[in-house]
């Protein structure tokens, strides 16, 4: 079991090439990727997507990207940009004629303009930093899924904890049931007998039918037994290596769903007020789950 939450960071030297990257992963429903690299170097963003998408099925994943390049990897010359020369000249010359300046235009004027002589950073190929950023990546990936391995056993300890006190609640609940019905009969007994009617009998037919009545509806064996399935799941899913997140809001529903009809089918104080305590349990459950990968 992984949290969602961590970040990683790895560092490359070699080739000529520095490649940092940093990760950092935060709560999501779905996996979702935000990568941030240089504008010479966007090429490289699918490699880096189909990388950490190998290693992370849910949260939103930050990436970004430094890269340094060694001067012997640079082109020798400074590029010049023709096209800004010329378009500054013939606003230059423009601007002259308009204002019926004289004087002449030089290429000391031209020099003067910023950017005109561009470095050169095109490398041959993209190809050339790959093994570099692969090794940096793959540092800042391990740094991560670690980091989220040991947020991990704090949430599956925590969740665990939550689990065991509705297994609690539940283990009363089922004690206390097969005493609802006797309790029923007791109870319309002594309602029939306060109203006048004392040659009523405890095994008259009609009232047994009626009991019968009542013990089908109140039955909770089925949402009971359902309940310790769930909680049986989630001790799978505790000692799964993969993804669990999605399984456990699942089996939140569904935990939920029992609860539920405990509660409506209860007719008992206690039975009631266990429900009650479940569903703050449950809560308390669902919270933390959406925390895990």
């Amino acid at each position: 079991m992984k949290s969602m939450t961590g970040c990683g960071h790895g560092e490359c030297a070699e080739d000529g090439f520095k490649v940092s990257v940093e990760l950092a992963a935060v709560n999501r429903r779905q996996a979702e990727l935000v990568v941030s690299l240089p504008r010479e170097w966007e090429g490289l963003e699918g490699i880096i997507r189909e990388r950490i998408q190998e290693s992370i099925a849910r949260g939103r994943v930050t990436v970004r990207v430094f890269i340094e390049v060694g001067s012997s990897l640079l082109g020798a010359r400074p590029r010049l940009n023709l096209d800004l020369a010329r378009s500054y000249a013939s606003e230059l010359r423009s601007m002259a004629r308009e204002l019926d300046l004289a004087g002449s235009l030089s290429l000391d004027h031209i020099l003067r303009v910023p950017g005109l002589f561009e470095a050169s950073n095109e490398l041959k190929d993209h190809e050339q930093i790959q093994p570099v950023l692969q090794k940096a990546l793959d540092q800042a990936i391990t740094a991560l899924l670690a980091m989220r391995s040991r947020e991990g056993l704090h949430l599956a300890e925590d969740l665990s904890s939550r689990v065991q006190i509705m297994r609690q609640s539940v283990e009363r609940i089922r004690q206390q049931a097969p005493k609802v019905a006797e309790n029923h009969h007791k109870l319309l007994l002594g309602r029939i007998r306060a109203s006048g009617l004392a040659s009523v009998v405890d095994d008259d037919e009609r009232i047994l039918k009626e009991i019968v009545l009542f013990a089908d509806r109140s039955d909770i064996s089925e949402e009971l037994t359902r309940l310790e399935s769930h909680f049986q799941q989630f001790e799978d899913c505790r000692q799964a290596a993969g993804s669990v997140g999605r399984t456990l809001d699942f089996l939140s529903q569904e935990i939920n769903r029992e609860i539920n009809t405990i509660s409506s089918k209860a007719n008992d104080a206690l039975i009631s007020r266990e429900a009650v305590n479940l569903k703050a349990e449950l809560e308390k459950f669902r919270e933390q789950a959406q925390n895990v990968e």
